[in-house]
């Protein structure tokens, strides 16, 4: 395929990138995410949920995987901030029953104190002191996160002048001290690093675009020369490949 041709496609997938909820179905079979996690954070949850639990998933996306609990919605409450999912949330989880809250990631959390039994989390930011006042006394806190070392040899490649990672301080032992500093008992946890793998270079440039705080200023035309490096390296090897960092706690306030 000839240059011009290829700057095309990169050019169309940049364009049309953009998501609802968390939903990569663009690239299905175009990427490769090992999802093998020494855990599976949703039967972590559901090894501590009770139907009887008050329950709320912050930064829901557009609820997917809080509707995987299968909790009862009159017990059930949600937020999200992203506003093209706070649309979905509001066509999907309001008619359900469900308390859906819009609210960024950095504002206070708007219920009232020690409203909910357990607060899960996957892959959304958090404020410890608003989980503290939100729960209950001997309340749950479960999370899924993207670690600082996440995608980063991705980002190197398209990137190389960024050097520091967006969240350096999301490390496993990091974010258990700071449970542990506001009154929480860490139950269990852990950490992981598995391959990501593209097999062509518009799937990832329609990634990146998604994933615009690791490859902040990203675009087709100003990384074309990376491009085409990552193009030689699909041509030779096949595909590109990364890690993703993940890392799960399960805390219970004291």
């Amino acid at each position: 395929m000839s240059s011009e041709r290829l700057e095309e496609l990169w050019k169309e997938e940049q364009r049309i990138a953009h998501i609802h909820g968390w939903n990569f179905s663009h690239i299905r079979g175009r990427y490769a995410e090992e999802d093998d996690l020494p855990w599976d954070f949703g039967e972590v949850v559901q090894k501590y949920r009770k139907d009887s639990m008050k329950l709320m998933d912050m930064d829901t996306g557009g609820g997917e995987f809080l509707l995987s609990f299968h909790h009862p919605n009159e017990n059930t409450a949600a937020t999200e901030g992203y506003p093209p999912n706070v649309e979905l949330c509001k066509q999907i989880l309001l008619p359900l029953g469900i308390d859906f809250r819009e609210a960024d990631r950095s504002d206070r959390l708007p219920f009232p104190d020690a409203s909910f039994d357990a607060i899960t989390n996957r892959h959304g930011d958090y404020d410890v002191a608003e989980l503290r006042r939100t729960l209950k006394p001997n309340g749950l806190f479960l999370t899924q996160q993207v670690g600082a070392e996440n995608d980063s040899e991705l980002v190197q490649l398209l990137l190389p002048h960024i050097t520091d990672p967006p969240y350096p301080d999301q490390y496993l032992d990091t974010r258990e001290a700071e449970l542990r500093e506001y009154g929480f008992d860490v139950l269990e946890s852990g950490e992981a690093h598995r391959p990501i793998r593209f097999f062509d270079v518009g799937a990832l440039v329609w990634f990146a675009r998604i994933i615009e705080w690791e490859f902040p200023g990203f675009s087709v035309e100003g990384c074309l020369d990376r491009l085409y490096e990552a193009q030689e390296i699909i041509e030779k090897n096949g595909a590109i490949e990364g890690s993703i960092h993940r890392f799960y706690v399960v805390a219970r306030k004291k």
